[in-house]
């Protein structure tokens, strides 16, 4: 099957580990065509898939790759970053005290004014309503429940959470690489 799109740049390419897994799933960990091209041509990536679109050069015409391998595996560190993002998606970027969806910021559970810091253990998704709601109190005090209590996540239980939001866009020659709630053909 032809690819809609006649542009490369609409041919990012999947990139897997040395062990054959996603480097991450939320960002998917996807290279522009010509990064992927880079690193076939240094060596660094085995191809494990292409698109049908074509790459010419005066001397080379090449299948741009969809799906690429490392050569040298990559440890993932234990624990991540700890961000904005990565905190919306450890608590599903839903907040956790009614549990909607729009408008999250979020908030010290022990409040700063009572000696709480800002961490991983201290810090919870929550909608505006919600943080205006509970104020400089904690939950206690302001009569709310947290659905879960903030936890520091490792880099792999983000990563699981991620798999829980794939990208709006899955290239056919991924799936066999990606492990979201596809189903599979018989």
């Amino acid at each position: 099957m032809e690819d809609a799109s006649s542009d490369p740049a609409s041919c990012p390419a999947l990139v897997l580990n040395a062990d054959y897994t996603p480097l991450s799933y939320y960002p998917l960990s996807l290279w522009p065509w010509q990064t992927a091209i880079k690193a076939v041509f240094l060596e660094r990536v085995d191809i494990v898939e292409s698109y049908d679109r074509q790459v010419h050069s005066p001397s080379l015409d090449m299948k741009i790759p969809s799906v690429i391998a490392l050569k040298q595996y990559v440890k993932p560190s234990e624990f991540p970053a700890f961000t904005r993002f990565n905190l919306f998606l450890r608590d599903r970027f839903t907040c956790q005290y009614c549990g909607s969806q729009g408008h999250l910021t979020f908030d010290h559970v022990i409040p700063r004014r009572l000696g709480g810091k800002t961490t991983w253990q201290n810090i919870a998704t929550a909608c505006g309503p919600c943080n205006m709601k509970k104020g400089g109190r904690t939950p206690k005090q302001a009569n709310m429940h947290l659905t879960q209590m903030p936890i520091k996540p490792t880099s792999w239980q983000l990563q699981q959470q991620g798999k829980r939001f794939p990208p709006n866009y899955l290239h056919e020659t991924w799936r066999d690489w990606l492990y979201w709630d596809v189903e599979l053909e018989e």
